[in-house]
Protein backbone atom coordinates (compact mmCIF):
# COMPACT_ATOMS: atom_id res chain seq x y z
CA UNK A 1 0.00 0.00 0.00
CA UNK A 2 1.60 3.30 -0.67
CA UNK A 3 2.25 6.22 1.56
CA UNK A 4 -0.33 8.55 0.02
CA UNK A 5 -3.44 6.07 0.83
CA UNK A 6 -2.19 4.33 4.16
CA UNK A 7 -4.27 5.52 7.35
CA UNK A 8 -1.63 6.60 8.89
CA UNK A 9 1.97 7.22 9.15
CA UNK A 10 3.63 4.53 10.89
CA UNK A 11 4.94 4.84 14.55
CA UNK A 12 8.83 4.32 15.22
CA UNK A 13 8.68 0.64 16.22
CA UNK A 14 6.12 -0.20 12.94
CA UNK A 15 8.49 1.51 10.80
CA UNK A 16 11.08 -0.77 11.87
CA UNK A 17 8.96 -3.59 11.42
CA UNK A 18 7.84 -2.45 8.03
CA UNK A 19 11.49 -2.97 6.83
CA UNK A 20 12.56 -6.00 8.55
CA UNK A 21 9.05 -7.47 6.80
CA UNK A 22 10.18 -5.85 3.23
CA UNK A 23 13.93 -7.40 3.52
CA UNK A 24 12.64 -10.50 4.21
CA UNK A 25 10.23 -10.50 1.61
CA UNK A 26 12.64 -9.17 -1.05
CA UNK A 27 14.96 -12.13 -0.13
CA UNK A 28 12.15 -15.08 -0.32
CA UNK A 29 10.08 -13.95 -3.28
CA UNK A 30 9.81 -11.92 -6.55
CA UNK A 31 7.60 -8.70 -7.22
CA UNK A 32 4.45 -9.52 -8.54
CA UNK A 33 4.62 -8.94 -12.70
CA UNK A 34 1.06 -9.51 -13.95
CA UNK A 35 -1.13 -12.72 -15.41
CA UNK A 36 1.43 -15.39 -15.06
CA UNK A 37 1.94 -14.49 -11.61
CA UNK A 38 1.93 -18.40 -9.75
CA UNK A 39 -0.53 -16.85 -6.60
CA UNK A 40 -3.49 -15.99 -9.11
CA UNK A 41 -4.25 -19.44 -8.28
CA UNK A 42 -3.63 -23.15 -10.43
CA UNK A 43 -2.26 -23.16 -13.99
CA UNK A 44 -5.23 -25.33 -15.24
CA UNK A 45 -7.83 -26.99 -13.41
CA UNK A 46 -6.76 -30.53 -13.48
CA UNK A 47 -5.54 -32.45 -10.26
CA UNK A 48 -2.48 -32.13 -10.38
CA UNK A 49 -1.97 -28.97 -11.29
CA UNK A 50 -4.35 -28.00 -8.10
CA UNK A 51 -2.00 -30.27 -6.09
CA UNK A 52 1.02 -28.44 -7.54
CA UNK A 53 -0.24 -25.16 -6.17
CA UNK A 54 -1.77 -25.85 -3.27
CA UNK A 55 1.82 -27.36 -2.49
CA UNK A 56 3.31 -24.20 -3.67
CA UNK A 57 0.53 -22.13 -1.10
CA UNK A 58 2.32 -24.33 1.76
CA UNK A 59 5.66 -24.35 1.35
CA UNK A 60 5.43 -20.40 1.55
CA UNK A 61 3.50 -20.28 5.06
CA UNK A 62 6.51 -22.54 6.17
CA UNK A 63 8.87 -19.94 4.89
CA UNK A 64 7.17 -17.30 6.97
CA UNK A 65 6.64 -19.33 9.87
CA UNK A 66 10.59 -20.40 9.85
CA UNK A 67 11.25 -16.62 8.90
CA UNK A 68 9.14 -15.59 11.77
CA UNK A 69 6.33 -13.85 9.96
CA UNK A 70 3.52 -16.25 10.76
CA UNK A 71 0.84 -15.59 13.12
CA UNK A 72 2.04 -12.36 14.17
CA UNK A 73 -0.20 -11.91 16.47
CA UNK A 74 -0.64 -15.42 18.22
CA UNK A 75 1.45 -16.27 21.17
CA UNK A 76 5.50 -17.58 20.93
CA UNK A 77 4.05 -20.16 22.84
CA UNK A 78 2.40 -21.47 20.03
CA UNK A 79 4.41 -20.30 17.45
CA UNK A 80 3.46 -17.17 16.38
CA UNK A 81 5.40 -13.68 17.14
CA UNK A 82 3.65 -12.19 19.62
CA UNK A 83 3.12 -9.37 17.84
CA UNK A 84 0.38 -6.78 17.15
CA UNK A 85 -2.39 -6.43 14.82
CA UNK A 86 -0.61 -3.42 13.45
CA UNK A 87 2.47 -5.14 12.38
CA UNK A 88 -0.23 -8.11 10.97
CA UNK A 89 -1.56 -5.14 8.64
CA UNK A 90 1.87 -4.09 7.91
CA UNK A 91 2.94 -7.41 7.07
CA UNK A 92 0.41 -8.35 4.98
CA UNK A 93 0.54 -4.62 3.08
CA UNK A 94 4.03 -5.14 1.90
CA UNK A 95 3.28 -8.83 0.93
CA UNK A 96 0.76 -7.10 -1.24
CA UNK A 97 3.68 -6.28 -3.95
CA UNK A 98 5.21 -9.79 -4.25
CA UNK A 99 4.02 -12.96 -6.08
CA UNK A 100 3.27 -15.08 -3.18
CA UNK A 101 0.71 -16.31 -1.83
CA UNK A 102 -0.63 -19.26 1.11
CA UNK A 103 -3.57 -19.14 -0.43
CA UNK A 104 -6.49 -21.78 1.03
CA UNK A 105 -4.18 -22.25 3.97
CA UNK A 106 -4.14 -18.72 4.88
CA UNK A 107 -8.01 -18.89 5.92
CA UNK A 108 -8.34 -21.86 7.41
CA UNK A 109 -5.14 -20.74 9.82
CA UNK A 110 -7.56 -17.31 10.37
CA UNK A 111 -10.43 -19.91 11.41
CA UNK A 112 -9.06 -22.63 13.26
CA UNK A 113 -6.57 -20.87 15.24
CA UNK A 114 -8.39 -18.31 16.65
CA UNK A 115 -11.45 -21.23 18.07
CA UNK A 116 -8.65 -23.05 19.76
CA UNK A 117 -6.92 -20.18 21.33
CA UNK A 118 -9.93 -18.67 22.61
CA UNK A 119 -12.15 -22.07 23.16
CA UNK A 120 -9.86 -25.36 23.13
CA UNK A 121 -8.26 -27.02 25.73
CA UNK A 122 -4.37 -26.66 26.41
CA UNK A 123 -3.88 -29.66 25.46
CA UNK A 124 -5.35 -29.12 21.73
CA UNK A 125 -3.56 -25.60 21.35
CA UNK A 126 -0.65 -27.84 22.91
CA UNK A 127 -0.79 -30.56 19.75
CA UNK A 128 -2.39 -28.47 16.76
CA UNK A 129 -1.56 -25.20 16.33
CA UNK A 130 2.26 -24.90 15.93
CA UNK A 131 2.08 -27.40 12.69
CA UNK A 132 -1.63 -26.16 11.81
CA UNK A 133 0.59 -22.44 11.63
CA UNK A 134 3.35 -23.65 9.42
CA UNK A 135 1.10 -25.37 7.01
CA UNK A 136 2.75 -28.87 8.20
CA UNK A 137 -1.24 -29.98 9.20
CA UNK A 138 -3.44 -28.64 6.92
CA UNK A 139 -7.38 -28.01 8.05
CA UNK A 140 -10.76 -27.91 6.48
CA UNK A 141 -14.20 -26.56 7.52
CA UNK A 142 -16.98 -29.41 8.04
CA UNK A 143 -20.13 -27.06 8.54
CA UNK A 144 -22.24 -26.73 5.41
CA UNK A 145 -24.31 -29.30 4.65
CA UNK A 146 -26.81 -30.05 1.52
CA UNK A 147 -29.85 -28.96 3.60
CA UNK A 148 -28.11 -26.68 6.07
CA UNK A 149 -26.29 -23.87 3.72
CA UNK A 150 -27.62 -20.21 4.78
CA UNK A 151 -29.38 -21.60 7.56
CA UNK A 152 -26.32 -23.72 9.34
CA UNK A 153 -28.60 -24.29 12.46
CA UNK A 154 -30.31 -26.56 10.68
CA UNK A 155 -27.70 -29.16 10.05
CA UNK A 156 -28.31 -32.85 10.42
CA UNK A 157 -25.10 -34.69 10.66
CA UNK A 158 -25.12 -36.54 14.00
CA UNK A 159 -22.54 -37.26 16.88
CA UNK A 160 -23.64 -39.80 19.32
CA UNK A 161 -21.47 -40.69 22.41
CA UNK A 162 -20.61 -44.11 22.68
CA UNK A 163 -18.02 -44.59 25.79
CA UNK A 164 -14.74 -42.65 25.42
CA UNK A 165 -15.89 -41.63 21.58
CA UNK A 166 -18.55 -39.59 19.73
CA UNK A 167 -19.64 -41.73 16.81
CA UNK A 168 -20.34 -39.13 13.55
CA UNK A 169 -22.86 -40.03 10.89
CA UNK A 170 -23.84 -37.67 8.19
CA UNK A 171 -22.89 -35.38 4.92
CA UNK A 172 -21.08 -31.85 4.68
CA UNK A 173 -20.94 -29.89 1.21
CA UNK A 174 -18.82 -27.08 -0.20
CA UNK A 175 -15.76 -28.05 2.09
CA UNK A 176 -12.96 -26.28 -0.01
CA UNK A 177 -9.78 -28.33 -0.44
CA UNK A 178 -11.01 -31.61 1.55
CA UNK A 179 -8.81 -34.03 -0.62
CA UNK A 180 -5.83 -31.90 0.48
CA UNK A 181 -6.52 -31.78 4.54
CA UNK A 182 -5.83 -33.85 7.49
CA UNK A 183 -7.86 -32.33 9.71
CA UNK A 184 -11.38 -30.61 10.05
CA UNK A 185 -13.57 -28.16 12.34
CA UNK A 186 -16.49 -29.83 12.48
CA UNK A 187 -20.27 -29.14 13.66
CA UNK A 188 -22.69 -31.99 14.42
CA UNK A 189 -25.82 -32.69 16.33
CA UNK A 190 -25.08 -33.87 19.72
CA UNK A 191 -29.17 -33.57 21.22
CA UNK A 192 -31.71 -33.46 18.82
CA UNK A 193 -34.20 -32.58 21.16
CA UNK A 194 -32.73 -29.07 21.92
CA UNK A 195 -33.91 -26.02 20.27
CA UNK A 196 -31.74 -25.85 16.75
CA UNK A 197 -29.01 -23.85 18.27
CA UNK A 198 -28.42 -25.46 21.02
CA UNK A 199 -27.93 -28.96 20.67
CA UNK A 200 -24.96 -28.33 17.79
CA UNK A 201 -21.12 -29.11 19.43
CA UNK A 202 -17.79 -28.40 17.70
CA UNK A 203 -15.30 -31.45 17.00
CA UNK A 204 -11.75 -31.35 16.17
CA UNK A 205 -11.83 -34.64 14.01
CA UNK A 206 -8.76 -36.29 11.76
CA UNK A 207 -9.56 -36.29 8.02
CA UNK A 208 -7.99 -39.66 8.03
CA UNK A 209 -10.06 -41.10 9.96
CA UNK A 210 -11.80 -44.21 8.95
CA UNK A 211 -15.47 -43.92 7.30
CA UNK A 212 -14.88 -40.37 6.13
CA UNK A 213 -15.11 -40.24 2.27
CA UNK A 214 -14.27 -37.25 0.31
CA UNK A 215 -15.94 -36.63 -3.28
CA UNK A 216 -14.36 -33.65 -5.30
CA UNK A 217 -17.21 -31.58 -7.31
CA UNK A 218 -16.25 -30.18 -10.54
CA UNK A 219 -17.36 -26.77 -10.66
CA UNK A 220 -18.29 -24.75 -14.28
CA UNK A 221 -14.36 -23.88 -14.33
CA UNK A 222 -13.51 -27.08 -14.07
CA UNK A 223 -11.89 -26.56 -10.65
CA UNK A 224 -11.93 -29.40 -7.57
CA UNK A 225 -12.13 -26.47 -5.44
CA UNK A 226 -15.49 -28.10 -3.05
CA UNK A 227 -15.76 -31.11 -1.66
CA UNK A 228 -18.35 -33.31 -0.50
CA UNK A 229 -17.52 -35.28 2.61
CA UNK A 230 -19.52 -38.50 3.66
CA UNK A 231 -19.37 -39.88 7.68
CA UNK A 232 -20.19 -43.46 8.20
CA UNK A 233 -20.17 -44.10 11.66
CA UNK A 234 -16.78 -42.18 12.05
CA UNK A 235 -15.40 -42.06 15.73
CA UNK A 236 -14.20 -38.86 17.04
CA UNK A 237 -12.40 -39.29 20.91
CA UNK A 238 -14.53 -37.08 23.02
CA UNK A 239 -11.41 -35.09 24.11
CA UNK A 240 -11.47 -33.58 20.22
CA UNK A 241 -14.60 -31.57 21.85
CA UNK A 242 -13.99 -27.76 21.85
CA UNK A 243 -15.82 -25.94 24.10
CA UNK A 244 -18.94 -27.41 25.97
CA UNK A 245 -20.97 -29.97 25.06
CA UNK A 246 -23.83 -28.82 23.02
CA UNK A 247 -22.20 -25.15 23.14
CA UNK A 248 -20.98 -25.10 19.84
CA UNK A 249 -22.99 -22.63 17.88
CA UNK A 250 -21.36 -19.95 20.15
CA UNK A 251 -17.92 -21.51 18.81
CA UNK A 252 -18.79 -21.12 15.77
CA UNK A 253 -20.51 -17.90 15.13
CA UNK A 254 -16.89 -16.53 16.12
CA UNK A 255 -15.43 -18.71 13.60
CA UNK A 256 -17.43 -17.54 11.05
CA UNK A 257 -17.36 -13.59 11.92
CA UNK A 258 -13.59 -14.37 11.29
CA UNK A 259 -15.12 -15.53 8.10
CA UNK A 260 -16.42 -12.93 7.10
CA UNK A 261 -14.28 -10.23 7.84
CA UNK A 262 -11.75 -11.91 6.35
CA UNK A 263 -13.42 -12.60 3.28
CA UNK A 264 -14.17 -8.34 2.76
CA UNK A 265 -10.57 -7.06 4.00
CA UNK A 266 -8.55 -9.90 1.67
CA UNK A 267 -6.69 -7.88 -1.31
CA UNK A 268 -7.51 -10.92 -3.51
CA UNK A 269 -8.87 -8.91 -6.80
CA UNK A 270 -8.27 -5.34 -6.16
CA UNK A 271 -5.85 -3.78 -8.32
CA UNK A 272 -8.05 -5.48 -11.44
CA UNK A 273 -9.31 -2.31 -12.53
CA UNK A 274 -5.89 -1.68 -13.75
CA UNK A 275 -6.40 -4.36 -15.99
CA UNK A 276 -9.59 -3.70 -17.02
CA UNK A 277 -7.90 0.22 -18.20
CA UNK A 278 -5.46 -2.24 -20.12
CA UNK A 279 -8.07 -4.22 -21.56
CA UNK A 280 -9.89 -1.41 -23.26
CA UNK A 281 -6.64 0.14 -24.30
CA UNK A 282 -5.97 -3.04 -26.13
CA UNK A 283 -9.54 -3.38 -27.37
CA UNK A 284 -9.42 0.01 -28.82
CA UNK A 285 -12.90 1.04 -26.34
CA UNK A 286 -11.15 3.68 -24.20
CA UNK A 287 -12.95 6.58 -26.29
CA UNK A 288 -15.66 4.51 -25.92
CA UNK A 289 -18.20 6.97 -23.28
CA UNK A 290 -20.26 3.84 -22.45
CA UNK A 291 -16.93 2.05 -21.49
CA UNK A 292 -15.63 4.63 -19.70
CA UNK A 293 -18.57 4.85 -17.51
CA UNK A 294 -18.36 1.06 -16.74
CA UNK A 295 -15.16 1.13 -15.95
CA UNK A 296 -14.98 3.97 -13.89
CA UNK A 297 -18.51 2.24 -11.80
CA UNK A 298 -15.52 -0.17 -11.12
CA UNK A 299 -12.95 1.90 -10.01
CA UNK A 300 -15.56 3.66 -7.69
CA UNK A 301 -16.04 0.31 -5.77
CA UNK A 302 -12.64 -0.61 -5.79
CA UNK A 303 -11.37 2.68 -4.00
CA UNK A 304 -14.42 2.20 -1.43
CA UNK A 305 -13.50 -1.15 -0.67
CA UNK A 306 -10.06 -0.07 -0.24
CA UNK A 307 -11.28 2.95 1.97
CA UNK A 308 -12.95 0.47 4.12
CA UNK A 309 -10.27 -1.78 4.32
CA UNK A 310 -8.31 1.15 5.76
CA UNK A 311 -11.08 2.29 7.88
CA UNK A 312 -10.85 -1.29 9.74
CA UNK A 313 -7.00 -0.86 9.61
CA UNK A 314 -7.05 2.11 11.41
CA UNK A 315 -9.00 0.92 14.08
CA UNK A 316 -6.88 -2.12 14.58
CA UNK A 317 -3.84 0.21 14.33
CA UNK A 318 -5.34 2.31 17.48
CA UNK A 319 -6.38 -0.17 19.48
CA UNK A 320 -10.16 -0.11 18.97
CA UNK A 321 -12.94 -2.31 18.21
CA UNK A 322 -13.63 -1.78 14.15
CA UNK A 323 -17.27 0.17 13.60
CA UNK A 324 -17.18 -1.07 10.27
CA UNK A 325 -19.25 -5.10 10.16
CA UNK A 326 -17.43 -7.59 8.95
CA UNK A 327 -20.57 -8.48 6.92
CA UNK A 328 -20.88 -5.08 4.88
CA UNK A 329 -16.89 -5.86 3.70
CA UNK A 330 -17.97 -8.94 2.21
CA UNK A 331 -21.12 -7.77 0.29
CA UNK A 332 -19.22 -4.79 -0.78
CA UNK A 333 -16.53 -6.93 -2.15
CA UNK A 334 -17.98 -9.65 -3.60
CA UNK A 335 -20.20 -7.54 -5.55
CA UNK A 336 -17.28 -5.31 -6.43
CA UNK A 337 -15.59 -8.57 -7.74
CA UNK A 338 -19.06 -9.63 -9.92
CA UNK A 339 -18.66 -5.71 -11.00
CA UNK A 340 -15.38 -6.21 -12.66
CA UNK A 341 -15.51 -9.28 -14.91
CA UNK A 342 -18.25 -8.67 -15.99
CA UNK A 343 -16.96 -5.48 -17.17
CA UNK A 344 -13.93 -7.51 -18.69
CA UNK A 345 -16.45 -10.02 -20.13
CA UNK A 346 -18.27 -7.17 -22.26
CA UNK A 347 -15.02 -5.73 -23.23
CA UNK A 348 -14.26 -8.84 -24.67
CA UNK A 349 -17.15 -9.56 -27.09
CA UNK A 350 -17.49 -12.93 -28.65
CA UNK A 351 -13.90 -13.58 -27.21
CA UNK A 352 -15.23 -13.89 -24.03
CA UNK A 353 -16.68 -17.14 -24.72
CA UNK A 354 -13.60 -19.06 -25.12
CA UNK A 355 -11.73 -20.87 -22.45
CA UNK A 356 -7.90 -21.67 -21.71
CA UNK A 357 -5.79 -20.89 -24.24
CA UNK A 358 -7.35 -19.95 -26.66
CA UNK A 359 -8.78 -17.35 -24.74
CA UNK A 360 -7.41 -13.77 -24.00
CA UNK A 361 -5.05 -13.33 -20.61
CA UNK A 362 -5.48 -17.62 -20.47
CA UNK A 363 -9.35 -16.95 -19.61
CA UNK A 364 -8.45 -15.48 -16.63
CA UNK A 365 -12.03 -13.19 -17.15
CA UNK A 366 -14.33 -15.66 -18.35
CA UNK A 367 -13.08 -18.07 -15.24
CA UNK A 368 -14.03 -15.30 -13.03
CA UNK A 369 -17.25 -14.63 -13.88
CA UNK A 370 -18.34 -18.77 -13.38
CA UNK A 371 -16.61 -18.50 -10.17
CA UNK A 372 -18.70 -15.70 -8.86
CA UNK A 373 -20.84 -17.68 -6.70
CA UNK A 374 -17.21 -18.22 -4.83
CA UNK A 375 -17.94 -15.07 -3.16
CA UNK A 376 -21.35 -14.72 -3.51
CA UNK A 377 -22.55 -17.51 -1.70
CA UNK A 378 -19.13 -19.00 0.02
CA UNK A 379 -18.81 -17.66 3.20
CA UNK A 380 -22.37 -16.97 3.61
CA UNK A 381 -24.94 -16.15 0.99
CA UNK A 382 -25.19 -12.05 0.55
CA UNK A 383 -29.38 -12.22 1.35
CA UNK A 384 -27.99 -13.43 5.08
CA UNK A 385 -25.13 -11.08 5.33
CA UNK A 386 -27.94 -8.39 4.53
CA UNK A 387 -30.15 -9.81 7.25
CA UNK A 388 -27.51 -9.83 9.51
CA UNK A 389 -26.37 -5.82 8.51
CA UNK A 390 -29.73 -5.12 9.13
CA UNK A 391 -30.45 -6.61 12.66
CA UNK A 392 -27.06 -6.07 14.12
CA UNK A 393 -26.25 -2.31 12.31
CA UNK A 394 -29.30 -0.98 11.31
CA UNK A 395 -31.86 -2.88 14.60
CA UNK A 396 -33.74 -4.11 12.07
CA UNK A 397 -36.48 -5.98 13.45
CA UNK A 398 -35.39 -9.81 13.11
CA UNK A 399 -36.32 -12.02 10.33
CA UNK A 400 -38.96 -14.72 10.96
CA UNK A 401 -37.29 -17.94 12.29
Amino acid sequence: MSEAVRAQPDSEADARFRAEARAFLERHARRRRGAGDWSLGPRAHTPEAEREHFERCRAWQRTLFDGGFAGITWPAACGGRGGTAAQALIFAEEQEAFDVTSGFLSSTIDLVGPALLRHGSEAQRQRYLRPLLRGDEVWCQLFSEPDAGSDLAALRTRAERVGDDFVVTGQKLWTSSAQFCDFGILLARTDPDAPKHRGISFFLVDMRSPGIEVRPLPTATGSRHFNEVFFGGVRVPADQLVGALHGGWAVARETLAHESASIGSSAHGTGDVAALVRLARERGLAGDAHVRQQVAAAYVRERLLAWMRERLQAAIRAGRAPELDGSVLKVFWAESRVCKDETALRLLGPEGLLAGGDAPDGGRWPDQVLDRYTGTIGGGTLEVHRNGIGERVLGLPREPR
